[in-house]
């Protein structure tokens, strides 16, 4: 098959790309930065392909017929990591496999893992795109240095993995509907019981096409359960890492949620009810502030949530817009009554990679249900801001510098 034996590189391109400086800061800092240790780090230049097997390739789902995380593609990429080998061992993709783990590996006993998640897209030109990359790269890094696993230089990853969506390139959508998403995780495998900080690890990435994580929320909106009694994060905690201990526990309070006709939850902390995220988005709140303009406002990166890719860019946008006021700070739920009740909140809405934006329909608050009117406001900012990301991730708005494209 020709799919087989072409040889596949990942062109100058694209990894000039990679050192272009972004247009607008991060706010994605890693914390310690001597923690991290790019020198010991993996290498591109090391990585060896091994492709499938025809018989071990996989028939492709209709775009019509996905749903999400449900199909993965054929290839798959593992580093492995040993402390008394010396490190990092050298990248390998393989065809996509069962892994190996001995029952007392570390990930099994004490959740030490941690993912991210980022989507390939391709665009209206027939061009795959990844849409800022760096920035997953240093919130993965941010989760390992307080996960006690090896952190490693980000942008060898993605080359690792821009060549990983090279070869399985036949899986990214032919739709503005869909994406490729990827899965980059990282878990201790030392096959030893006891809290401690692994000596051995394992960095996989795995790819899934996927539509839109919510089917019908653009339509119908998001109707949330804010329950006081249920809370995801502290400070102090790992609430503002992506690790699966932040998401496991919630499934009761979810379930609890869609029994009761809602679709996720609305987390709160504290007495006061402080808002932090929407299931797991990132929120933001448009309203008449008392000078009468719109103001757009999300939660401050104070350790309690996660520090999204797409809530730092709609912040860059509209920052750059300068159309309506833009802030961080924090949010109570007794401030979102009052500003229904005097008819000043506009629009709600969560962000995510998943979803991207989801508009915010109804809350329920203490037995009683809020009605949020950001489907009924004539010219949204939430569909601005959507419509603008989508046409750089879909190559509308080409060459833009928040994107890489995959030759």
């Amino acid at each position: 098959m020709v799919y087989l034996r072409r040889k596949i590189l990942l062109s100058g391109t694209a990894l000039n790309q990679l050192q272009k400086s972004l247009r607008w800061s991060s706010s994605l800092k890693i914390r310690d930065k001597n923690e991290i240790r790019p020198e010991r780090s993996f290498k591109y230049a090391d990585l060896s392909v091994r492709l499938a097997a025809p018989h071990q390739l996989q028939p492709k789902p209709n775009v019509r017929a996905l749903s999400f995380g449900k199909y993965f593609t054929d290839h798959m990429l593992k580093i492995f990591f040993y402390e008394t080998l010396g490190g990092w061992q050298t990248p390998e993709i393989t065809p996509f496999e069962n892994l190996v783990l001995h029952p007392g590996a570390k990930v099994l006993h004490y959740a030490i893992e941690l993912f991210e998640g980022m989507k390939a897209y391709r665009g209206v030109d027939g061009k795959i795109r990844l849409f800022r990359p760096e920035l997953n790269m240093e919130r993965m890094n941010n989760s390992a240095v307080g996960s006690g696993l090896p952190s490693f230089n980000g942008n060898e990853l993605i080359k690792c993995f821009t060549r990983l969506i090279s070869i399985d390139q036949e899986w990214v959508p032919h739709s503005t509907a869909a994406s490729l998403y990827i899965r980059p995780t990282l878990i201790g495998i030392d096959p030893t019981l006891g809290v401690s900080a692994p000596d051995s690890a394992l960095l996989y990435v795995i790819l899934c096409p996927v539509e839109s994580y919510y089917n019908t929320s653009m339509e119908n909106g998001v109707s949330l359960l804010a329950d006081p009694r249920y809370i995801r994060s502290w400070p102090g905690g790992c609430g503002d890492r992506k690790v699966g201990s932040n998401y496991g526990p919630t499934i009761k309070m979810l379930k609890k949620a869609l029994k009761k006709g809602y679709q996720q939850v609305l987390w709160l902390y504290g007495e006061h009810n402080e808002i932090t995220e929407v299931g797991a988005m990132n929120i933001f709140m448009v309203y008449l502030n008392d000078d009468g303009e719109k103001e757009l406002v999300t939660p401050p990166l104070n350790g309690l949530i996660l520090p999204g890719v797409v809530r730092n860019s709609i912040l860059a946008l509209s920052q750059e817009w300068n159309q309506y006021k833009v802030s961080e700070r924090k949010i109570y739920m007794k401030e979102i009554c009052r500003l229904l009740s005097e008819n000043r909140l506009l629009e709600m809405f969560g962000s995510g990679t998943a979803c991207i934006i989801s508009p915010i329909s109804n809350i329920g608050f203490m037995d009683r249900d809020f009605h949020i009117p950001t489907l009924q406001q004539s010219d949204p900012i939430y569909k601005k801001l959507e419509k603008h990301l989508k046409d750089i991730q879909y190559g509308y708005i080409p060459d833009h510098p928040w994107t890489i494209t995959i030759d």
